[in-house]
């Protein structure tokens, strides 16, 4: 058996105080408390709330469908789901490829229309927000 070093106790403490690794672990986060049965949250609580007002326009959902796809890579019909938040980002979904996608975060919608979008009229792109209103691009 291999050593590793001496180990001296003074004479006048004890020893759980020389050590930290010698002490057990003891956690020091407070123990939540879980909810009753009957404090359990019925499914209209779980369903989204409209934004709070911390959010100066608040959060708008969109679809973008290509009626085609010039590359393509993506595909034609609903490509994409969206959300534009009130800080004016914009976070959109590929739903392609699956069975993930991706996600990619955008400074603004003119950013991703200027990537995604408008360098490719010929796609005829339609972007349908949550309220019907509907911005067209291409041919």
């Amino acid at each position: 058996m291999q050593s590793f070093g001496t180990f001296y106790l003074p004479q006048n403490e004890p020893r759980e105080q020389l050590n930290y690794m010698t002490k057990p672990f003891k956690s020091s986060s407070k123990k939540k408390k879980v909810a009753a049965p009957e404090e359990v949250a019925t499914p209209e609580d779980l369903k989204p709330k409209t934004p709070p007002k911390l959010a100066p326009q608040g959060i708008r959902t969109f679809t973008v469908c290509r009626q085609q796809d010039e590359t393509g890579v993506s595909g034609d019909g609903v490509i994409i789901e969206g959300i534009l938040l009130g800080t004016g980002q914009c976070i959109v979904h590929w739903l392609f490829p699956p069975p993930r996608g991706g996600v990619a975060i955008f400074d603004s919608l003119e950013d991703f229309l200027k990537v995604h979008v408008l360098p490719h009229p010929h796609n005829k792109t339609i972007i349908t927000y949550q309220d019907g209103d509907q911005d067209t691009f291409g041919d």
